[in-house]
């Protein structure tokens, strides 16, 4: 059986928390490995005024300080509107060393319990920490 405890690395970006406004996640170091998947997660939702929207994104960059929306053909599959109680993930195979999940919140009275996770894949040398 293959190991994949030891294989892959994980790191929060978009803290779990009640977003109602849009933010940006912490960026994620993907140093030493060669691809990445990003998983937002999401508890209650606001759908009241039937207005309101949840964008998930990633966005990438070189220095961990200015960060761009990740073009469509360094990604591997669609993020759709969040929705309550949902999980939904997407892939990286950019080049970029760091990472970020974004969250874009529209409508009347946005509100949101989300999460996101970056889990490193690929590694370059394993066991990962």
């Amino acid at each position: 059986m293959r190991d994949i405890k030891n294989n892959l690395g994980g790191a929060r970006s978009l803290d779990p928390d009640s977003y109602t406004v849009s933010a940006n996640g912490s960026g994620v170091d993907l140093q030493n490995f060669d691809g990445a998947l990003v998983m937002f997660q999401t508890g209650t939702a606001d759908t009241g005024n039937g207005d309101e929207t949840y964008i998930p994104g990633v966005e990438d960059s070189d220095d961990n300080s200015n960060f761009s929306p990740v073009p469509v053909s360094d990604l591997e599959g669609t993020l759709s509107n969040l929705t309550a109680n949902s999980v939904q993930r997407i892939g990286y195979k950019g080049d970029r060393r760091y990472i970020r999940a974004v969250l874009t919140l529209g409508g009347t009275t946005p509100s949101i319990n989300a999460s996101a996770l970056v889990v490193r894949g690929l590694p370059r040398h394993s066991p990962t920490l």
